[in-house]
């Protein structure tokens, strides 16, 4: 495996583990928020943007939450997991993990 450099520097592997860790859980959190979204009967296009626009604070996605039309369409349930996936963008993903665990919350 090539090491990989940054500025000249080597990146340490501790480092680019916590990083490919960090993606994975990103992509977790859009698919396990798009699975409740097609399960609640969205169709995939719109269940999968109305994710990504939510979790990312980016506006419009496509579909039925397109730029031309709003969430206003979208049941109760699936506004709760848009408001889940937002508030997860905002607080950003790595501070509501570092609340989950147990280690913040012992002495």
């Amino acid at each position: 495996m090539l090491p990989i450099t940054l500025g000249g520097a080597t990146v340490p592997q501790p480092v680019m583990a916590s990083v490919i860790a960090y993606m994975m859980v990103y992509g977790a959190t859009l698919a396990g928020l798009t699975l409740l979204m097609l399960f609640s009967g969205l169709e995939p296009i719109t269940a999968a943007t109305a994710v990504i626009a939510s979790v990312n604070n980016i506006g419009p996605g496509l579909g039925d939450v397109g730029p031309s039309v709003n969430f206003q369409g979208l049941s109760d349930f699936q506004t709760w997991v848009c408001t889940v996936g937002m508030l997860l963008g905002r607080l950003e993903l790595l501070a509501v993990l570092v609340l989950l665990t147990p280690q913040f919350w012992r002495k």
